[in-house]
């Protein structure tokens, strides 16, 4: 099993709303068309371990059956709109976007 983290970083307070309005109703929706994704699952930060300040704002993990499925998604349409989003999202906001691939287990 493959899995994709995606953290982002928080958008200005006064962008929250708007943000959080486009991350659910635009991008969950275009990564979720994904042909060959098993699943998705967002978590929006509440506060960082003990007490801590929380050190990202929103998470995405993305799970795939292995690489090759993940490597077949990138060869779409969907990934294409997925990819072009998360930009528009970036520049709108004014928010960072790491990603980083690992393996289960």
């Amino acid at each position: 099993m493959l899995k994709l983290v995606a953290v982002w970083s928080a958008p200005k307070p006064e962008d929250r709303e708007a943000f959080e309005t486009a991350y659910a109703n635009v991008h969950a929706p275009l990564a979720r068309a994904l042909p060959n994704l098993t699943s998705l699952e967002t978590i929006l930060v509440a506060e960082g371990l003990e007490g801590a300040e929380a050190g990202a704002y929103r998470f995405a993990i993305m799970t795939w059956a292995d690489k090759a499925a993940m490597e077949r998604d990138e060869q779409t349409p969907e990934w294409l709109a997925l990819r072009a989003d998360a930009g528009g999202m970036i520049e709108r906001f004014g928010v960072t976007l790491v990603s980083s691939i690992g393996h289960v287990g």
